[in-house]
């Protein structure tokens, strides 16, 4: 085991961290103190793994460094569905159906009955975000393989408001898709319209800016490279905090279980 951050030894300052872990609530991960996975299959990656049943959630999320030649084949499949987002570098994915270099903000999503592949062919390091999770399938739908770029997406006013935007990466309108991955953007002092209180559960990864995020009954302070996990019913709002023409906006990619009636 290892570090993210790759620190080693004793540091200067009190041991301290700003995670906060409630299972089958809500949970911050700060990324200092998060620690490296090994994992089978997983060729010169450095994985950690964020979200997963161990914490409440019905998915798991994943941030992997793939080094130069790193790759993992065959992710998904079997009954999992796949998404891959990639926030800095890139890196060559293929399933049966397609096969693409992604940049900076490209993607996949993969089917349940396609297992996903990547492979860094660079000398340069590349940061992407994975999820997996258990497909619902529902009679007379089924999904397909969506390959895309989120810098060639458009950005959607949301709720009607004009300093707080969002991108959709696959279809909205879609029965064959039970979850969706989003981006939200806000301005800084943007926030949300009201505390949503819904059955979705989220698993976030902060990209850029600060906040000040509500879970639950809590004001916790999140900024990038933080990962946040809501359960279900978890009520949840955020302001966009910091010094206009200073601070970065606020963005973070999210997933949400979607388009399904509650199993009983």
């Amino acid at each position: 085991m290892s570090y993210l951050n790759n620190q080693v030894g004793y540091r200067d300052e009190l041991l301290q961290t700003r995670s906060i872990i409630k299972k089958e609530n809500w949970v911050l991960l700060e990324p200092d103190g998060l620690v490296k996975n090994a994992i089978p299959g997983y060729v010169n990656c450095d994985v950690t793994i964020l979200g997963s049943p161990a914490m409440g959630a019905s998915f798991a999320d994943y941030l992997v460094t793939a080094h130069a030649g790193g790759k993992k084949e065959g992710i998904g499949g079997d009954g999992i569905e796949t998404f891959l987002y990639v926030i800095e570098g890139e890196v060559t994915v293929k399933n049966a159906d397609k096969e693409a270099a992604l940049t900076q903000g490209g993607y996949i999503y993969s089917p349940e009955d396609k297992p996903v592949s990547f492979e860094n062919k660079g000398n340069s390091d590349v940061k992407i975000y994975l999820y997996r999770r258990r497909y619902e399938k529902v009679e007379g739908f089924s999904a397909h393989t969506i390959v895309g770029n989120a810098n060639e997406l458009e950005w959607i006013s949301y709720e009607g408001m004009e300093n707080c935007y969002i991108q959709n990466f696959l279809p909205t309108d879609d029965f064959g898709f039970d979850m969706n991955m989003h981006i939200l953007k806000f301005h800084i002092g943007a926030s949300h319209g009201y505390i949503e209180t819904h059955v979705q559960e989220h698993g976030m990864l902060f990209l850029s800016g600060k906040a000040m995020y509500r879970l639950d009954e809590d004001w916790v302070p999140l900024k990038k490279g933080d990962y946040v996990f809501m359960d279900a019913y978890c009520p949840q709002a955020c302001y966009a905090v910091g010094d206009e023409g200073r601070e970065e906006v606020l963005t973070y990619i999210y997933s949400k279980d979607c388009n399904r009636d509650v199993a009983l």
